[in-house]
């Protein structure tokens, strides 16, 4: 049976074969000396089916700017792709700011979790995560002073209101600010994602 329309001779002609055996019984295959397992195209005489187009739907694209009335980069049913949506329905702005400010670290990693969609917000999400989870055991090393343990807090609710107000801020052209160390770390997280 042959259920590939867009192949133009029966699947037995295409099928791999297997290596002929040889006289080495090695059970490690690095050491035998056989020929490659793929059998090539121009001994067997026939040529490889053509690749598969795209399985994704095809976006409509205008030469216009998104938002435009005449056209812009549009999915089939008309609405807009756009890199500031969110999975979660909230303004992006604010999304990136609930990575610093809705318990770090606990808040972010539950933002990591449900948004799928934002990459700004991840990588924001990624980084309070890991800034706070280093901040939250150097408070606990410093458990046992009062006072070291006020000044910690104060900086760490000081560093949470800047970085979600740089956040804030960046969020119109998605400019990430990357806290020195941990800021790399995240976005490297977020690029092998």
């Amino acid at each position: 049976m042959d259920f590939a329309p867009y192949q133009s001779s029966p699947p037995e002609n295409n099928r791999p074969f297997s290596p002929p055996r040889s006289n080495v019984a090695s059970p490690r295959a690095s050491l035998d000396n056989r020929r490659p397992y793929s059998p090539s195209n121009q001994q067997r005489g026939f040529t490889s089916p053509p690749p598969l187009q795209h399985p994704q739907p095809q976006r409509n694209w205008q030469p216009t700017l998104p938002g435009a009335a005449a056209g812009g980069y549009a999915a089939e049913g008309g609405a807009y792709v756009s890199e500031f949506d969110t999975s979660l329905g909230i303004r992006l702005d604010y999304e990136a700011c609930l990575a610093y400010l809705a318990l770090p670290p606990l808040g972010a990693i539950i933002l990591l979790i449900l948004e799928r969609k934002s990459d700004f917000v991840r990588f924001h999400a990624w980084q309070s995560s890991l800034l706070f989870t280093v901040i939250f055991i150097i408070h606990l090393i410093f458990s046992w002073s009062t006072f070291l343990s006020w000044v910690i807090f104060l900086a760490d609710l000081g560093l949470m209101g800047w970085l979600a107000l740089r956040a804030y801020k960046d969020a119109d052209t998605l400019d990430r600010f990357e806290v020195p160390i941990f800021g790399h770390i995240a976005s490297r997280i977020l690029d092998d994602e």
